[in-house]
């Protein structure tokens, strides 16, 4: 295709906006509520995803050791269980640290509570704190880690904890949420792409004696077509980037109003910086495909002539 001709079809798609006003003004319309549901929808589905992905990685295993185990016995243990592919990091944790701990956890009447426990009298045992590399992975860690005190003939761990039962439910909970966020947004998406372009339809359908015209003074179907794909293209762009800017901009209120920290809650929303390529992106996408695909479908049709 030359420049020149290339020029023209961009020239005349956007001519064709402006030209058919009020049926542009429907589509875009139609493309901006549409993307914008499918936005709120996208949005909370990718927060869910985020706040799932932060449950999980707060899992971990605590290991806790028999009192007066030997410093020696402790590197020992500690090596082995560090040399497991799955586990990530561990962390020694004495008594006096973990007391220090429960006390901050435990707050102001924690601290008064537990008075009087240290040195000697403190009843907590050595630990580690151990992290996986995979959080569905926490279950056969705990298990190895079992089987070497149950192959040890000091039987150096005294117990292993990770909230068993807990964390596998948790983990069908997260699974069964992200399943039911992608499967609204897929259903969305198609209900946009459906109602979108049946209104693109129409814009076209409004101009067919002008596509049969063409036709019929000997122009060709590519001649024809590419207005009417840029036509589309720019709907779909404008259509789109007005509902991006509405969720974005709310979206950073949202991250930065004072009245409402989410920090507070524990809930911590997926980074602005993610969701401004994430967000435009598909919508951007979505929109311009809609667009031509509706156009594409409806000349077609006409171009039977």
């Amino acid at each position: 295709m030359r420049v020149n001709t290339t020029l023209r079809h961009f020239r005349e798609g956007g001519k064709n906006v402006v030209r058919n006003g009020w049926m542009s003004f429907a589509s875009i319309s139609s493309i901006s509520i549409s993307l914008f549901v499918l936005g709120i929808f996208l949005l909370l589905s990718l927060n869910v995803n985020y706040l799932a992905q932060q449950i999980e990685q707060q899992v971990e295993i605590r290991v806790y050791l028999e009192l007066n185990t030997p410093q020696e016995k402790i590197s020992e243990l500690q090596g082995q269980i560090a040399s497991f592919s799955q586990v990530a990091n561990v962390k020694f944790v004495s008594k006096e640290q973990g007391l220090v701990q429960l006390r901050e956890k435990m707050g102001e009447g924690g601290r008064q509570l537990l008075e009087g426990f240290d040195g000697d009298n403190n009843p907590l045992n050595d630990s580690f704190t151990v992290e996986v590399t995979q959080p569905r992975e926490v279950a056969a860690v705990a298990q190895k880690i079992n089987e070497i005190n149950s192959t040890d003939p000091v039987k150096p761990i005294h117990r292993v904890s990770y909230g068993q039962g807990t964390v596998e439910t948790m983990f069908k909970v997260t699974q069964i949420i992200r399943n039911i966020g992608l499967v609204l947004v897929a259903g969305l998406a198609l209900t946009a792409m459906f109602l979108i372009s049946n209104t693109i339809k129409l814009t076209i359908v409004a101009r067919r004696r002008e596509i049969s015209i063409m036709k019929m003074v000997g122009a060709t179907n590519s001649f024809i077509r590419w207005p009417f794909f840029i036509e589309g293209a720019l709907l779909g762009v404008v259509g789109s980037a007005i509902p991006v800017a509405i969720l974005l901009y709310g979206y950073w209120q949202l991250m930065h109003s004072p009245q409402l920290n989410l920090n507070l809650m524990m809930i911590k929303l997926l980074p602005f910086e993610q969701i401004v390529f994430t967000l435009s992106g598909l919508l951007l996408g979505i929109g311009i495909m809609i667009g031509i695909w509706g156009s594409t479908l409806s000349v077609r049709k006409f171009l039977r002539v």
